[in-house]
């Protein structure tokens, strides 16, 4: 069955030196008008305990106009000023639900920038796009067509760290369901291997960063020599960002690649639930788990697998994958990161990565068979213990295991965890 989502198309631009000139002016005045607007939020509240919506910032905005310090608010398309406001308002609304941190100002030195044009800031006509306050189309290098028919609702003009110019199109899009299979995976993730499967396949880690770490410290170093303010500073500085964006597209690219041959070839995905942030503290591997993009792999798997029809389940965290034995259900004491190789009491020898690939896909299968949640709960039950985690303890007694080659039929219609809702 296909479905109907909200999809954005991301395409590269090269403006004229005029849409350039326009452009910068506006995100300078959409940094403005966030930090202010975040400022007299923050002041209102602190000063006189009150809280301003966004109708008041708007109408802050308007007051704003009219002093002779901030009219060149005026010379820009104002629907990316109110836009700004609404991210802002979206900020404290996720800070409120403590969703995010509270709001941080928009800093000038950052060369990452962006406006946001609804549907009344631009023209769409012919296969064109036409801003406000611009007279010509942008230059857009159209790498995939859009939707048949697709009429854009949202445009958004950005510039990153290298100077690069980029259109992110919003529009509604049809994405046929993938077709019908049987199969179930379990992915544990690593270091060494990228992703290890309950099937045994090992996919090796392209380590991106490691590969252009030469690269990167050259460039870092003529950086640090150059007079700060120079503009030999700042093509030093142009130089380092175009390594970090080579990275960084390069492991996105590997990324969606493989993110798609896995909800495409699995009807249930299991995966578990990693505290990515936690991890970071660890001084030792927080480089190399920055590169493996462990939350960015499991965030594409779970809007995939919404998109296509399949079925995701977010294995606890707590869960003893590793130590756990796949054949008898022994817990072991404990298993340093150096072991790739255990042996069980029960004379089973295990494979450190694919028993835990195996255990997982083995523990998600029990989760949906009972009809319980897919993600970690934050409920209780009548036990007073998480629902899931006390699936994971029945897991661990050896209720469920999996060998290899097994199969097993998930229940169509369970939809994605919780997190994975997304269009």
């Amino acid at each position: 069955m296909a479905r109907q989502v909200r999809r954005a198309f991301k395409y590269r631009f090269y403006p004229t030196g005029e849409q350039a000139a326009e452009l910068s002016r506006t995100f300078g005045c959409v940094r403005l008008v966030y930090n202010k607007a975040l400022e007299e939020r923050t002041r209102a509240w602190h000063c006189e305990r009150r809280r301003i919506s966004y109708a008041q910032s708007s109408a802050l905005l308007t007051q704003w106009k009219k002093t002779e310090e901030l009219a060149f608010l005026s010379e820009v398309s104002c629907v990316p000023l109110q836009q700004a406001l609404r991210h802002l308002q979206t900020a404290f609304t996720n800070f409120f639900v403590k969703r995010a941190a509270y709001p941080r100002f928009k800093s000038r030195k950052r060369s990452r920038c962006s406006a946001e044009y609804t549907r009344s800031a631009f023209t769409w006509r012919d296969g064109h796009i036409t801003l406000a306050k611009m007279t010509a189309p942008l230059d857009i290098r159209w790498s995939r067509p859009l939707p048949e028919g697709a009429e854009p609702s949202t445009v958004t003009v950005s510039r990153d760290s290298a100077g690069r110019w980029f259109v992110s199109i919003l529009c509604q899009d049809t994405i046929p369901a993938a077709p019908a299979t049987d199969a179930a995976v379990g992915i544990d993730t690593g270091i060494t291997s990228l992703a290890v499967l309950s099937t045994g396949e090992k996919i090796v880690n392209p380590r991106h960063e490691r590969r252009d770490r030469a690269r990167l410290a050259k460039a870092q170093r003529n950086l640090a020599r150059k007079v700060p303010g120079s503009a030999n500073r700042e093509k030093a500085r142009r130089k380092v960002a175009r390594v970090h964006a080579r990275i960084a597209d390069r492991r996105r690219d590997f990324l969606h690649k493989l993110s798609t041959r896995l909800v495409r070839e699995n009807q249930t995905v299991v995966i578990e639930d990693l505290a990515v942030a936690n991890l970071l503290n660890n001084r030792t591997l927080a480089r190399a788990i920055s590169d493996a993009a462990w939350a960015e792999l499991r965030s594409m798997v779970e809007y995939k697998c919404a998109w296509y029809g399949r079925d995701l389940v977010v294995v606890d965290r707590w869960f003893p994958s590793t130590k756990l034995c796949g054949t008898c259900g022994t817990v072991r004491e404990g298993l340093p990161l150096d072991v790739r190789e255990w042996t069980c009491g029960c004379g089973s020898v295990h494979d450190r990565d694919v028993n835990a690939a195996r255990n997982i896909l083995a523990a998600g299968l029990a989760v949906t068979a009972c009809g319980d949640g897919v993600g970690p709960q934050r409920g209780t039950s009548r036990m007073g213990r998480s629902s899931v985690k006390q699936e994971t303890q029945r897991a661990t007694a050896g209720t469920p295991c999996l060998q290899a080659g097994e199969v097993v039929k998930s229940t169509p219609g369970r939809g994605a965890g919780p997190a994975g809702s997304v269009a």
